[in-house]
């Protein structure tokens, strides 16, 4: 247990007001609202070049006003009038595990950077993309090894009477740094952070850990080699794999890496040849997962007759709003490509389809500016006033100019994420009682509540007989019918309607 960490004439940078079995959890919270200290110094935060500013305090937080969830808060009176007007909340600093490498806290007097460094992500959960906390107001910053944000309880470490388990958590590294009072630029206490933490990547696996349950580098191993993939239907060849994610997770279904939260995962990415190497593979049984960003599933049925979106895991590529102008995050009006992590954006939705629902004709539509990036709740007012809301149906107009109907078609519905979800499926009959398809209910991982713009991934490959489609025009209808609540949603990755198959291809 860490109590204290002293640093250039700083007595201790931790948390001084717990007991000192209270102290330094790798959750690291320097002050209280109602005290002040050496603490209140650290008001700049960095995540990454672009996710930087000034933070309230956590007494701005106090005295603001609260939203629609605790955690979220609209800053009325901060001591910095600059920041006045902006919402507040930690969910709007989450960063991917891929990403989460260094991250903190810069003191303007005296001029000192407090960092968590994350040299590797082998003992967290959930895949290289897996989504957690960083820093955030208090100041607090946060190494979090495992949770359930972005994926839900399934993601929560459960345990049978008698279960043996072991794992071994970090070494993590905490840095601090700093400047003399004549430095120009206190932004060069990041700049060699960020030097710092590729030195500390390099140097993994450590070599002082003594414990017999922490593998050395001459204990571990390597996984290399090459990923191609084959669609008859855009090229007879094996095409590169080009970005793609391969890693090495405990033996499960596909996709189980994501939910898998005993054991180590081992990622990494394949260069433009398709060419991949793992490194520093603790022994042990593992299976060899991988995706490949443009590519949805393992298998195609029948060529693509029509498609919205990109398959890569994320519904980023869709039509994300501007925030209402008095919830802004001002750092995601700067930085604009990521305005999906502003507050408030569920509402959004109904306020740019007043009326009626999202209709989008393929072959006419865009899905950068016509397919909104959440399939959300309807919001309106009761007879006492109160907001309350009601499901959604989307509409997708698609022509036929042939149709077998003594054929199967397949659509590929890939889901970015779902909360408390149930999407239902009707072809050309909106009417009919009992969908053609549904998911059932699904998901908990919040992000759209949470500021994400992905959670858990889903796919489902549904058999569409060819009686249901006709020559011409047909509809397929996309009911999200959970729809009493602002959270109940999902987003989608992407969608693809394939013909019959061709056997002779």
């Amino acid at each position: 247990m860490v109590t204290g960490i002293q640093y250039n004439e700083i007595d201790n940078l931790l948390e001084n007001g717990n007991k000192d079995d209270n102290r330094g959890y790798w959750d690291l919270v320097w002050n209280k609202p109602e005290e002040k200290g050496i603490f209140d110094k650290f008001q700049y935060m960095a995540i990454s070049d672009e996710r930087q500013r000034i933070m309230p305090t956590a007494h701005d937080r106090e005295v603001g006003q609260k939203l629609d969830y605790k955690e979220a808060v609209l800053l009325t009176n901060p001591n910095n009038s600059f920041i006045k007007g902006e919402v507040d909340d930690k969910y709007q600093y989450s960063c991917e595990n891929k990403d989460n490498r260094v991250h903190g806290w810069i003191s303007q007097t005296p001029r000192i950077g407090f960092w968590m460094i994350t040299p590797s992500d082998e003992f967290r959960t959930g895949g290289p993309v897996k989504q957690d906390l960083t820093s955030h107001t208090g100041p607090v910053n946060l190494n979090m090894f495992f949770s359930t944000h972005y994926a839900g309880e399934v993601l929560g470490l459960k345990f049978t009477t008698g279960e043996p388990w072991k794992k071994v958590f970090g070494p993590v590294f905490v840095y601090m740094n700093s400047l003399s009072p004549d430095e120009p630029d206190p932004l060069t206490l990041w700049t060699d952070a960020k030097e710092q933490m590729l030195v500390e990547t390099e140097n993994w696996p450590y070599n002082f850990p003594l414990s017999e349950d922490y593998a050395r580098a001459d204990q571990r191993g390597i996984v290399s080699g090459r990923l191609l993939v084959r669609d008859r239907y855009v090229n007879e060849s094996p095409m590169i794999a080009n970005s793609a994610f391969v890693g090495l997770a405990a033996p499960g279904n596909v996709g189980s890496w994501q939910l898998e939260n005993k054991a180590y995962q081992f990622w990494t990415q394949t260069d433009s040849e398709g060419y991949f190497l793992i490194k520093n593979i603790i022994p042990g049984n593992y299976s060899l997962y991988a995706w490949v960003p443009g590519f949805v599933g393992d298998y195609i049925n029948g060529p693509t007759l029509w498609e919205i979106g990109i398959p890569d895991r994320t519904a980023a590529e869709f039509f994300i709003p501007d925030a209402q102008p008095k919830l802004l995050n001002q750092l995601y009006v700067v930085h604009n490509q990521e305005r999906y992590r502003q507050y408030g954006l569920w509402d959004r939705y109904t306020e740019i389809y007043p009326d009626d629902d999202l209709v989008f004709t393929v072959g006419f539509s865009n899905y950068q500016t016509d397919w909104f990036f959440a399939h959300l709740n309807r919001y309106f007012y009761n007879d006492d006033g109160n907001k309350t809301y009601a499901p959604t149906t989307w509409q997708v107009l698609f022509d036929l100019e042939d149709v077998d109907q003594s054929s199967n078609y397949t659509l590929q519905l890939a889901l970015a994420s779902a909360h408390e979800a149930e999407l239902q499926v009707r072809f050309n009959d909106p009417e009919i009682d009992a969908p053609h398809y549904s998911t059932g209910l699904i998901g908990k991982d919040n992000a759209i509540a949470r500021h994400g713009i992905h959670g858990i991934y889903r796919l489902y490959t549904i058999n569409v007989p060819g009686s249901l489609l006709s020559f011409g025009t047909n509809i397929l209808y996309l009911t999200q019918s959970r729809g009493d609540r602002p959270f109940r949603g999902l987003m989608y990755d992407y969608i693809r309607l394939e013909g019959p198959s061709d056997e002779n291809n």
